[in-house]
């Protein structure tokens, strides 16, 4: 693959909402113009694939015989400009017989179904081209000078240079210069400056457009005619200093993020070296905490042999005095019971009287009767 810059870059908005063909305004490489075809639903023969086609668009103007043998290759890519696919390079003659080259089948369309796929529904299509041969026709001579407007260009410039004068008629009333030699080298300059400033402002580097501030002047000062370009010029320059504001911008948000991940890794290692601190002091202390761990221990336990001491001897206490009235009780019940044994004999004795007084008066006759009746 060649190693050059894209020769047009086409943005197509809302690609989703596409059902029609969409056609890409003109640009000019190689002395003719050309045009971007895009079907957004694939041709008849695509197999539901998007496909892309590169036609020679201002054939009919081109003399008899034109050809152009041309390499070229197209890349897709999204909003954030990440390439979603690349063509092969093809190698293609463009002629009377075949206007129109390209790829039926690029990306399947159901790609353009997944989510994320195409950011801001947005699709961005680079166009690179290398012409190998170019034939403007008749004498097949591509180095044949041709007269416009007084300015003798090559016939392979002839497309861009009528083209020129067909927008801007007026681009060089009032040129000083009579010489045609220095004439045709301006001219030469001048389209080197349209296809500079057709070319993605993404494309063209700083000193590039300071180049072509330079030429600009130059060319004004010899009487060209160019108001038109250069407000070509500063469309492009405030596009370039927008993307470079947004480049700054975003360079300083991510210089803000770098301070505040790196002030987070400080505040981690200040916690990390805190933390380690603490177990460094942790396990210097831990000797000590296991002496005090052991005396609380023997605390502990003398503790509870006083404790243990102390009611065994409360229960001792209790036991003798429980003792003591137990012994007590049991005298008294003693003393008691041989009182009531007492009363019992004294009872018994006294019946046995009275049963023996009663026998001895019923023997003797005599009926004994109580007085007091």
């Amino acid at each position: 693959m060649w190693n050059q810059k894209p020769i047009f870059r086409f943005e197509i908005d809302n690609f989703s909402e596409k059902k029609d063909d969409i056609v890409s305004q003109t640009f000019v490489n190689g002395g003719c113009e050309w045009s971007l075809y895009v079907y957004p639903k694939g041709d008849r023969l695509s197999d539901d694939h998007l496909s892309v086609y590169l036609p020679v668009t201002n054939h009919s103007l081109l003399r008899p015989g034109w050809k152009r043998v041309v390499l070229f290759y197209v890349t897709l890519l999204n909003q954030s400009d990440k390439e979603l696919y690349r063509s092969r390079i093809g190698l293609n003659e463009y002629s009377v017989n075949s206007k129109s080259w390209g790829y039926r089948k690029t990306l399947p369309l159901s790609k353009f179904q997944e989510k994320g796929f195409l950011e801001e529904d947005r699709l961005i299509i680079e166009v690179y081209i290398k012409i190998v041969e170019a034939v403007d026709g008749e004498s097949g001579d591509s180095s044949e000078a041709v007269d416009i407007n007084g300015f003798r260009v090559f016939a392979s410039q002839v497309t861009s240079v009528r083209k020129l004068f067909a927008e801007h008629p007026d681009i060089a009333t009032y040129v000083k210069p009579k010489n045609q030699v220095v004439k045709t080298e301006y001219m030469n300059v001048l389209l080197g400056l349209v296809n500079t400033l057709n070319k993605p402002s993404q494309n063209i580097s700083e000193n590039e457009l300071g180049k072509v501030q330079r030429e600009l002047d130059e060319l004004t000062e010899e009487g060209f005619e160019l108001d038109w370009l250069k407000t070509k010029f500063n469309m492009v320059y405030w596009e370039m200093r927008k993307s470079y504001d947004a480049d700054v911008s975003r360079v300083q948000q991510l210089e803000e993020r770098v301070k505040n991940l790196e002030e987070m890794e400080s505040n981690l290692k200040r916690k990390l070296d805190e933390v380690e601190l603490e177990r460094k002091k942790a396990k210097a202390d831990e000797p000590r905490v296991q002496k005090l761990e052991e005396r609380v221990k023997n605390l502990e336990k003398m503790e509870s042999g006083f404790m243990m001491d102390s009611l065994k001897s409360k229960l001792d206490d209790v036991s003798l005095e429980t003792k003591k009235s137990y012994d007590a009780d049991e005298s008294r019940v003693q003393e008691l019971e041989e009182s009531v044994k007492d009363l019992k004999m004294m009872v018994s004795d006294l019946k046995a009287k009275l049963d023996k007084d009663e026998a001895k008066s019923s023997d003797d006759g005599f009926l004994w009767v109580n007085e007091d009746a």
